[in-house]
C-alpha cells in the first residue's frame, strides 16, 4: 500500500475527494481495487497536485464548488464524476472520518450503473444563482408582510388575507387607529412598509434579469411553447439540467422531479402512494403552479394536443391530484422538447410525452 509519502504512484482506477473549505482529502484505488494513494491538499493546490497523478476516475460528492472542481480537473484529463451524498454512504466502512468519506466516494465512482449529477456550466450556476437571490427576497417579503400582520393583530387590527389588501388599507388603519396606536409602533411599522418596498424592488430587478435571459436563450424559447410554461419554468429548467442529457427518457426527469408515485412493492404487488417530492423543490412547485393555472382555463383545454386526456381526466380525479398529474406531464413534454430541440406542437399528439 502506498501512501503520501510514496513518490510513484501505481496507475490509479479512481480517486475520491472530500472536498472541504480549505482542505481536500484523497484516496485512490488501483486496477485491482487496492488502497495506494491516501494524502490531504490544501485547496490551493489542487491543480498542482493532480497533475502529478495519472489520468483516471475522479469521483466527488455533490456539494458547493463540487462543479467548479469538476471543471477544473476535467481540463486536466481527469474524468470527475459528481455523486450524490446519498449513493456514496452505503460505501462508508467504520466510523465517519474523513478519509473513510473519500474512501466510500472512490469505491462508488467505479460503480457503472451509479446515476451521476451533470456537471453545470458557469451560466447555469449564474442562472440558478440568481433563482436562489429570488427565492430568498420572497421569503423576506413573506416574512416582512407577516410580521406588518402580527404587529397589527397585537393591537386588535386584522386585515383580510393578501398582500395588495394589506397594502391598500395599511396607512389609513394607521391614520384612523392613531389614537390607539402607539408612536413608537407605528414607525416600527413604516419602517417594515419601507423594507417591503425595496425586497419589491429587488425582487422585480431580478426577475426582469431572468426574463431577459430567457429572450436570449434557444432553448428558453422553445420550452415557452409548451402550455403554461414562461421565462420563470424555462429558465429555471435549463438552470437545473441544462439540455436534459443526464435523463434517458422523460420519466426519468417526471421521477428525478418527485411527481411520480412513491412505490413500495414486494413479491410482485404493487403499492403506489402518493408523489415522492424527490428531487428539484423549487422546479417541482413551479410546474405544479403551472398546472393550477392552467385548470383554471378550461376554456383552452382543447386548444392542446393533450386536452382530451384533461378533459376525461377531470371528471375522475380531485383538482389536487389532477394537478400533479399534469405538472408531471407538463414536465415530460418539456423535457422532450429540450432533448430534441424542438417546439412544442399543440396540434400533434405524438409530441407530447404520454
Amino acid at each position: 500500500m502506498a501512501t503520501a509519502s510514496t513518490h510513484t504512484i501505481p496507475v490509479l482506477a479512481s480517486v475520491g475527494i472530500d472536498i472541504g473549505k480549505d482542505v481536500f482529502h484523497l484516496v485512490g484505488f488501483d486496477r485491482d481495487g487496492r488502497l495506494v494513494l491516501r494524502r490531504k491538499i490544501r485547496r490551493l493546490a489542487l491543480v498542482k497536485e493532480f497533475a502529478k497523478l495519472p489520468r483516471c476516475i475522479v469521483g466527488m460528492e455533490a456539494c458547493l464548488s463540487a462543479h467548479f472542481v469538476s471543471r477544473t480537473l476535467r481540463k486536466l484529463g481527469f474524468e470527475p464524476r459528481i455523486i450524490p451524498a446519498k449513493y456514496t454512504r452505503p460505501f462508508v466502512k467504520g466510523q465517519k472520518n474523513d478519509y473513510n468519506d473519500a474512501e466510500s466516494i472512490a469505491e462508488a465512482a467505479l460503480r457503472p450503473n451509479l446515476r451521476v449529477v451533470t456537471e453545470k456550466t458557469q451560466d447555469q450556476l449564474d442562472l440558478q444563482a440568481l433563482y436562489r437571490v429570488r427565492s430568498r427576497l420572497v421569503s423576506r417579503r413573506t416574512a416582512t408582510i407577516n410580521q406588518i400582520r402580527a404587529f397589527l393583530i397585537e393591537q386588535g387590527i386584522a386585515v383580510r388575507k393578501g398582500a395588495q389588501a394589506l397594502r391598500n388599507s395599511l396607512f389609513a388603519i394607521l391614520e384612523n387607529r392613531a389614537d390607539e396606536i402607539s408612536a413608537r409602533m407605528i414607525d416600527i411599522i413604516v419602517g417594515l412598509y419601507e423594507d417591503w418596498l425595496w425586497l419589491d424592488e429587488r425582487i422585480e430587478s431580478t426577475s426582469n434579469e431572468i426574463e431577459r435571459i430567457s429572450r436570449g436563450e434557444a432553448n428558453c424559447q422553445r420550452l415557452m411553447s409548451v402550455p403554461g410554461i414562461g421565462p420563470m419554468i424555462s429558465t429555471a429548467m435549463v438552470a437545473a439540467i441544462g439540455t436534459g442529457e443526464a435523463f434517458e427518457w422523460s420519466r426519468d426527469f417526471g421521477a428525478w422531479l418527485g411527481l411520480v408515485p412513491r412505490q413500495y412493492s414486494t413479491g410482485g404487488k404493487p403499492v403506489l402512494g402518493r408523489i415522492s417530492k424527490r428531487g428539484n423543490r423549487y422546479l417541482r412547485t413551479l410546474f405544479v403552479q403551472a398546472a393550477h393555472d392552467i385548470l383554471m382555463r378550461p376554456h383552452n383545454w382543447e386548444k392542446f394536443s393533450f386536452g382530451p386526456w384533461l378533459q376525461e381526466a377531470s371528471q375522475r380525479m380531485h383538482k389536487n391530484k389532477l394537478a400533479a398529474a399534469l405538472a408531471n406531464k407538463l414536465a415530460r413534454i418539456a423535457w422532450s422538447v429540450l432533448r430534441n430541440g424542438k417546439a412544442f406542437d399543440a396540434n400533434r399528439i405524438e409530441v407530447t410525452a404520454v
